[in-house]
């Protein structure tokens, strides 16, 4: 019998509402404790969504003997800080995309994970929808035949002040952070291995954070990924897989996954159409599904490839001489 996850959740914003909402689908999830840097904010949350206590800082939270499991939905400039701070108290952690900053910071959250035997998982929507693990059977089932490149596209428009995390460097702000890592994400679902070339172009705006890049992907084979992301240009969100005998398309991948088509010689041959409703109880449900087997992480979002989608980010960005305030100098 799997038993009741009691969660907590670390910042009110946006996505942490969203989160909470998701929870909710979940009978074996209880809303047990919300934190906010500011009590008046973090009661206004708990009181909308059901949380039975609201804190007026982290670390409140994180003393909580009643949490076991933590979302850690503040800005990728505090991912580590928070989730290290949770794990030391034993809880399982569940940290938004990206991962952290950089690479070193991966390096640091995850070995405090192992050190401390508790579950950790970067929360990435695509790889727990049950429509995304369908096709990845399709590529197994050697329906495409060998996959030989992957094309992917995560473009959203908005116009977003300095003060606002999105496009503010000092909080880790920008296109790739923010919606980069779906693609590169993805790109490592689809081929299960870290790329041996790493290039990209992109365009720094007036704040100093990337707005928009691409980037290209090489492996050990010949394979490649072509992909791209933006924060304000209006473009198709979708994904392509192509292999050596058909392909698959998959649109709006990065929002709401509804349909996946199998073409051979340019036919449409098989269809999968579901709706994945909020998609975030998937991921929610992965950890509890983990937590209850004794899996200190994810065999879907393993902790080592958070690590290498980190490095191949530092990578692709290196070249722009674009830096975050946690960088080592």
């Amino acid at each position: 019998m799997s038993k009741t996850i009691k969660w907590g959740i670390i910042s009110t914003g946006h996505i942490s509402g969203k989160f909470a909402e998701a929870l909710k689908l979940l009978p074996k999830a209880e809303l047990t404790a919300v934190a906010s840097r500011d009590s008046k904010t973090a009661n206004e949350f708990a009181k909308k969504h059901g949380f039975s206590k609201a804190y007026g800082s982290y670390q409140e939270l994180a003393d909580d003997p009643n949490v076991d499991a933590v979302y850690i939905g503040t800005p990728h400039s505090f991912h580590l800080e928070n989730s290290v701070m949770c794990m030391r108290k034993g809880k399982s952690v569940l940290c938004e995309k990206a991962l952290t900053i950089n690479a070193d910071e991966a390096r640091e959250m995850v070995r405090v994970a192992r050190e401390e035997n508790v579950f950790l998982m970067e929360a990435m929507i695509p790889r727990h929808i049950p429509l995304l693990k369908k096709v990845v059977q399709w590529i197994k089932d050697g329906k495409i035949g060998e996959v030989r490149m992957v094309r992917a596209s995560r473009c959203a428009r908005q116009d977003f002040t300095m003060e606002q995390r999105q496009l503010n460097p000092n909080l880790g702000g920008g296109s790739l952070l923010d919606v980069g890592v779906y693609v590169i994400s993805f790109a490592y679902q689809i081929y299960g291995k870290k790329p041996l070339e790493s290039i990209g172009l992109s365009h720094i705006g007036e704040y100093g954070s990337d707005e928009q890049g691409i980037t290209i992907l090489k492996y050990d084979k010949g394979e490649i990924a072509d992909l791209s992301f933006a924060l304000r240009t209006n473009a198709v969100d979708e994904a392509y897989i192509f292999g050596t005998e058909g392909y698959i398309k998959i649109p709006a991948l990065f929002a709401v996954p509804k349909k996946a088509s199998l073409f051979i010689k340019d036919e449409e041959v098989e269809v999968i159409e579901e709706d994945p409703g909020n998609a975030l109880a998937h991921e929610a449900e992965e950890v509890m599904r983990c937590m209850n087997l004794g899996l200190k992480e994810s065999p879907f979002m393993t902790l080592d490839e958070s690590i290498q989608i980190m490095e191949t980010m530092d990578t692709i960005r290196k070249p722009w001489n674009l830096t975050y305030s946690n960088d080592k100098k």
